[in-house]
């Protein structure tokens, strides 16, 4: 109900010319909303008012052909992506649910059913009769057609070009020295099956470099983000992200993390501690998890984030650190301290991350930094802690509250960027550490 004719304490003011607008007022609304409204006009202690009066419209109402929505205070009109889901959701569809002209099963990869099937009959999700069938029979069996069209989800699945289709659907690796120094990178490109594989391949055996020990005469050799964890969220990332975002996934490698970026959008009242408590499953492109699902290479119950944890566990490696923004989720992988001295990437000793730190908390938070400014995360690997809240107790805040640090973006302390630097009085600290002062 909108009320026209009261200020606002909601004593009654009146409205000129009310039995004109009573005429006007639900022609102007059909026009420029498309919908219809009861006007009454009402009157108190002498004086005429209206209200307005509407039932709640299942589907989304344009204004002069734009859409809006109310955020806080302010009104927000709803562009692109944005626009995109919103009217999606208003109609009960997903993105890669709807359908996609321009494109039939013969277009599609061979190749890519193929691989499709060899996992499915492994995995043991689909039956021999949908196995054995053609190509256009598998997309019906998978629900991936509608009418004589092909759902988004197909073009992504099965397409050896998806990119004519969906721009952004590809997955981009960088190697960098520092934020903005780039070493070098690869693009993945293909159906998502394809990705996945490739994806995880070149992680391994060009991105990430493993640290070799001996058992006995037995190599062994671990990577610093485990094996499970890594593939996990690269899956993850292929399965839920925002395809209406032309951004693709991004990885970055530096010496002593793993960052992962992609488009995404939690489910309506859902925050970061819900993604990493049990939960339902709530796949953001249903269709696209569906087929991963019969090919074994995800589980449909909503444990995707909280298997990535359970890996690092397994394996003592550092706990990742999930951030959200308004354009995606960010999963980042510390290395562990243990690790980095493995490879010569920490000169200096470092404590066992699955020990107890030795030594002055605050010094070990200036050695860390001897070599520049570093993330939080990745100054509690390099001290040797699992456990974030200790960390930031123990070493961190002591550090900052002597002045002997600072954050590099101090008005934005919460930043995704925020790293944290040296001060002058705290090289000068450091200084004398390695004087033996």
């Amino acid at each position: 109900m909108l009320v026209i004719g009261r200020n606002d304490r909601g004593e009654v003011v009146g409205v000129a010319d009310a039995k004109k607008l009573l005429e006007d007022l639900p022609n102007k609304v059909r026009d420029l909303l498309g919908i219809m409204v009861e006007v009454n006009l009402r009157r108190e202690r002498s004086k005429d008012y209206l209200e307005l009066v509407t039932s709640a419209y299942p589907s989304p109402i344009s204004y002069r052909g734009h859409y809006y929505q109310r955020s806080g205070s302010t009104l927000q009109e709803l562009k692109g992506a944005a626009l995109d889901r919103f009217l999606l959701r208003r109609y009960g569809r997903t993105w890669d649910a709807a359908p996609i002209p321009g494109v039939a099963a013969g277009d599609l990869s061979a190749a890519a059913f193929a691989r499709l099937r060899q996992l499915a009959a492994r995995s043991g999700r689909l039956d021999d009769a949908a196995l054995a069938d053609d190509d256009a029979g598998l997309l019906e069996k998978l629900k991936l057609t509608e009418g004589t069209y092909l759902k988004r989800a197909a073009v992504l699945l099965f397409h050896p070009d998806p990119l004519r289709f969906v721009t952004g659907a590809f997955v981009k690796i960088g190697f960098f020295r520092s934020v903005s120094d780039l070493v070098y990178h690869d693009e993945v490109t293909g159906d998502l099956l394809n990705q996945a594989q490739q994806t995880l391949d070149l992680l391994f055996t060009k991105y990430l470099k493993a640290a070799v020990t001996y058992q006995g005469i037995q190599r062994v050799e671990r990577f610093p983000v485990p094996r499970a964890a890594l593939r996990e969220a690269v899956l993850n990332a292929l399965v839920h992200r925002d395809y209406a975002v032309p951004a693709p996934i991004q990885i970055r490698v530096y010496e002593d993390r793993l960052s992962l970026w992609n488009a995404a959008s939690l489910p309506e009242g859902w925050t970061l501690e819900t993604l990493r408590s049990r939960h339902a499953s709530h796949p953001f492109n249903p269709e696209i998890a569906n087929a991963f699902f019969r090919a074994g290479e995800i589980e449909a119950w909503g444990r995707g984030i909280e298997g990535i944890f359970q890996a690092c566990r397994d394996e003592a490696a550092p706990e990742p650190q999930l951030t959200y923004e308004a354009n995606g989720l960010w999963l980042e992988f510390p290395f562990a301290a243990a690790y980095l001295r493995l490879i010569g990437t920490v000169a200096r000793e470092a404590t066992d991350p699955v020990g107890d730190p030795v030594g002055d908390p605050v010094d070990q938070v200036l050695q860390a930094l001897a070599s520049g400014p570093l993330a939080p995360s990745t100054i509690q690997a390099r001290v040797g802690l699992r456990h974030r809240p200790t960390f930031r107790a123990n070493y961190l805040h002591p550090a900052l509250a002597q002045g002997l640090i600072a954050m590099t973006i101090p008005d934005k302390p919460t930043s995704r960027l925020q790293q944290y630097r040296l001060t002058q009085n705290g090289q000068a600290r450091l200084d004398a550490l390695s004087n033996g002062r």
